[in-house]
């Protein structure tokens, strides 16, 4: 009997704190509801993304964007057209899903955790875990709002953060290390300088570099290319045609911002007797820390 009534008591004891806890958390966006807390939601607004996920994997793209509202598809129904066109297979598991509101808003967040399977037409294979947060409006019951922060798997096909792998011309502390993508304006300065080339703009093909670059040409020759230089440079040219293939800025994991850009295209160059020079190109574009080019390896390749 004791045990009994301290089964009772227990219950109850948690069925009024459950009472007392209607709401958690705070809202501490810059916006009308900073401070406000969170509630739950209902259950409506999670169905209706749950079956909006059916549609997705089905590969139904008109039957997915039903559950938008009209202001989504306007601006998203053709990238979920295409998106379906494209892709062979889908299939998005979640395995954690609950909906949330902001105390006092008419919307309600589904929550959502999920390993997402991915196959494209092409070939192309891709599997992530997916946190995404679906906005559904409370009165229309459709989904007015999307986004989404993924993490992929480290056996993916492709886009992971890193990968390759660093040797060196000797061992050292970087020997073995992957590689990463670099992001600091590099892709942007090499086209700006391609353009400035073309156009025999010495002035701001300098600005790209440091003052005495080293020039590795591809003859094995090398030259410290100073400003005074570039006045020069193109005094024998009547034409210039550099044309890039691929711009590709990479650096070495977990190293300071200094990076190197493959640049692989094909240059032509117009020599004012007349004479030709035409070849496919590889160049080595080694950004400092600061920002600007202070060294460049060159090779070519012949052309029939």
């Amino acid at each position: 009997m004791k045990k009994i009534f301290v089964t009772i008591l227990l219950l109850n004891l948690s069925f009024v704190q459950a009472q007392k806890i209607k709401s958690a958390g705070i809202w501490m966006s810059d916006d009308e509801f900073k401070g406000q807390p969170m509630i739950f939601g209902s259950n409506d607004a999670m169905d209706t993304v749950i079956k909006a996920i059916e549609a997705y994997n089905t590969g139904n793209a008109d039957e997915e964007l039903s559950y938008y509202s009209e202001d989504y598809k306007n601006k998203n129904g053709d990238f979920t057209k295409n998106w379906h066109k494209q892709t062979k297979m889908l299939k998005m598991k979640p395995w954690v899903m609950f909906p949330v509101k902001i105390k006092g808003d008419d919307r309600t967040q589904v929550l959502s955790w999920s390993v997402e399977e991915r196959e494209w037409k092409n070939g192309s294979k891709q599997k992530q875990n997916l946190m995404e947060i679906f906005v559904v409006d409370d009165e229309s019951g459709k989904i007015n709002n999307f986004v989404q922060w993924r993490r992929n798997y480290p056996d993916n096909e492709f886009g992971l953060v890193a990968g390759g792998k660093f040797f060196g011309k000797s061992d050292s502390d970087y020997t073995g290390r992957k590689l990463v993508f670099s992001n600091r304006g590099e892709t942007e300065k090499i086209e700006k300088l391609i353009e400035a080339y073309n156009k025999k703009d010495f002035e701001t093909c300098k600005t790209f570099f440091v003052d005495g670059a080293s020039l590795n040409g591809a003859d094995g020759s090398i030259v410290k290319f100073t400003y005074e230089m570039w006045g020069s440079y193109f005094e024998e040219y009547s034409e210039i045609n550099w044309k890039p293939y691929s711009i590709v800025p990479l650096k070495i994991y977990d190293t300071d911002p200094a990076s190197g850009v493959s640049v692989l295209g094909i240059e032509k160059r117009v020599f004012k007797d007349g004479s030709v020079w035409e070849k496919e190109i590889v160049d080595y574009f080694y950004f400092n820390v600061n920002g600007l080019i202070d060294r460049v390896v060159q090779f070519e390749r012949a052309l029939k």
